[in-house]
């Protein structure tokens, strides 16, 4: 794989096709990534020139921060795994990019990260209202920076869970198996991704022997050809619904193992 050519290039990468080295210069170049990082400089800058206090400000951060794995699940949860999404064609479109295309094939890197148009606004609103509250702009920028920041840490270990590669620490290997369970066994648990705290407090939690049967909709979120019939915009973009495994998908549509 030639790494170097990074995400600039539109070229696709697997994570199952990939080492660790590979997934941090994908990273490192990844477009989304870079705005995250900018964005986040801008605004813990834009912090330091309007805050009035320095606890306000560092609670907007650390508030920021706490509240991301609650966000996450409920949007994860009630969101992206809503049938709602597909069945406009209004939002089939944003539910196919960010969702739906990543349940199809978890190893298209492509796919893993979110849409900006979704991430920006939904990171912005969750955080800087908090801040806002604290410390007026500047802890609404201080939160946000905070949000930003940990956006690129959720990325980066969402990448790790989906990665040809076995975490050296016990804590990492469990986290990324209750994630690649909620892939490739049942997606209805399993909603966090570093942080499984509101599974567990809201039900949903599970480990891969609780569950020994796979979920028939593992990777169609309920997207079946009998929905596609009555909700066929979906479909339309993705040229069919294809084969059932992710693999099967590539091959039949011609894409080599490394993109």
């Amino acid at each position: 794989m030639a790494a170097r050519l990074g995400f600039w290039s539109g070229k696709r990468y697997y994570l199952d096709k990939m080492t660790l080295k590979d997934l941090v210069l994908a990273y490192v170049q990844y477009y989304a990534i870079a705005v995250y990082v900018v964005l986040g400089i801008a605004s813990a800058t834009v912090a330091v020139k309007y805050a009035t206090a320095l606890g306000p400000n560092i609670i907007a951060v650390i508030s920021a921060v706490l509240i991301y794995p609650l966000i996450w699940y409920v949007l994860h949860r009630w969101v992206l795994h809503s049938r709602a999404l597909y069945k406009s064609p209004l939002t089939a479109k944003v539910w196919k990019r960010i969702h739906y295309d990543h349940h199809q094939d978890p190893y298209d890197l492509s796919v893993l990260f979110g849409a900006l148009y979704t991430t920006l606004p939904t990171i912005f609103l969750a955080t800087a209202s908090i801040g806002w509250l604290l410390d007026g702009i500047g802890g609404a920028a201080s939160a946000f920076a905070g949000g930003l920041f940990t956006t690129c840490f959720y990325e980066f270990f969402h990448c790790i869970q989906h990665l040809s590669y076995k975490p050296k620490y016990k804590w990492l290997r469990r986290m990324k198996q209750r994630h690649l369970a909620h892939h490739f066994q049942d997606e209805s648990g399993n909603f966090g991704i570093t942080n499984f705290y509101w599974d567990r407090l809201f039900g949903t939690f599970y480990e891969v022997e609780e569950r020994p049967n796979k979920s028939p909709t593992i990777f169609n979120l309920g997207y079946t050809a009998a929905e596609a019939e009555t909700y066929p915009w979906v479909a339309r973009l993705s040229g069919g619904l294809g084969p059932d495994t992710p693999r099967e998908r590539r091959r039949a549509s011609g894409l080599s193992e490394r993109g």
